[in-house]
């Protein structure tokens, strides 16, 4: 079973703060921790701060985007991390695969075993609301870039199939201009890009609102799943 946890970064608002706690707390219970390090980019204080807060003598180094960086860029971050003491280091790429054969192998050999905690032909726990609202999100913040990283939260209200509704939440009214587009023509557009992605004959149907400070709120935090 593979754990994705939350990015771990500088908490601004007390969802930061929540979505910290929850991946430090969720890299407590696993079998080995794996570091994803970008290889495009020099490794920094914000990695060498994940580092320091995971067993790192338990834990795998990733170095992903071996397809994007140069050799140069690989060999020069594999020389970099090399000094933090982890168990294993290994250049791959998510895009293409390379490297991750090696990866599992290396995994498979660490897993003790056990019981088959979920059907063999079962891929994923998220149950299909929540994988909606979160297909949701992931396509606004594809089209929005960096403009709202954590101001956009998503929840399905209505679940009638194949008619689902998902409501998008936003922090100010600035915002859900931003969110909507000239004519709803953004909101249409990720629209189409969820519905693709869903059984065939479903229908989606987006509503964005303004909970002001939602982040803040720890009842609103709750709601959303936080």
């Amino acid at each position: 079973m593979f754990v994705d946890t939350p990015g771990l970064h500088k908490p601004v608002t007390l969802l930061g703060e929540k979505v910290n706690a929850t991946a430090l707390e969720s890299a407590k219970d696993v079998d080995v921790v794996c570091l994803l390090v970008d290889a495009t980019k020099p490794f920094g204080r914000g990695d060498q701060w994940v580092a320091d807060h995971i067993d790192i003598a338990k834990a795998f180094v990733v170095v992903n985007k071996t397809d994007k960086a140069t050799r140069e860029q690989v060999i020069a971050q594999l020389h970099a991390v090399s000094s933090l003491g982890a168990a294993e280091y290994f250049p791959v790429s998510a895009r293409t695969g390379e490297g991750v054969p090696e990866l599992l192998a290396a995994l498979k050999e660490l897993m003790p075993e056990g019981p088959a905690y979920y059907p063999e032909d079962m891929v994923t726990d998220t149950e299909d609301a929540q994988w909606i609202a979160e297909l949701v999100r992931e396509q606004l913040l594809a089209v929005l870039k960096d403009e709202l990283p954590y101001s956009v939260a998503t929840k399905v209200t209505e679940w009638e199939w194949p008619r689902v509704r998902c409501e998008i939440y936003v922090e100010r009214e600035s915002q859900k201009g931003m969110v909507i587009g000239k004519g709803g023509e953004l909101l249409k557009q990720v629209g189409i890009a969820v519905r693709a992605q869903m059984p065939e004959g479903a229908f989606i149907e987006l509503h964005v609102v303004v909970d002001k400070d939602w982040q803040q709120q720890a009842d609103r935090l709750e709601r959303f799943g936080y």
